[in-house]
């Protein structure tokens, strides 16, 4: 039995190393929803919308800060800005 396990870890220890990777990457792409008051829908908050985020915060000169720590006024102003992006 201890010979089973002694051949088992090594194998073990190394497929934990290639896989945690692979799912760390996986719950970093899905990234979190938002609620945009002003039309009472939700936004995947991703890549893309990080990107507009990064502008709109350049454009209004901000300083930088996470979407969820801004006050409601602030975010309310940010989806307002989003909208006349497009």
């Amino acid at each position: 039995m201890i010979r089973i396990w002694k051949r088992a870890v090594p194998h073990l220890v190394l497929a934990s190393l290639l896989t945690a990777p692979v799912a760390l990457i996986g719950c970093a792409e899905r990234g979190y929803r938002v609620y945009d008051p002003d039309d009472g829908t939700y936004h995947n908050w991703n890549h893309a919308e990080v990107t507009y985020y990064n502008n709109w915060e350049h454009q209004t000169h901000r300083q930088h800060k996470d979407y969820r720590k801004r006050s409601q006024d602030e975010q309310n102003q940010y989806w307002q800005w989003r909208k006349n992006q497009h």
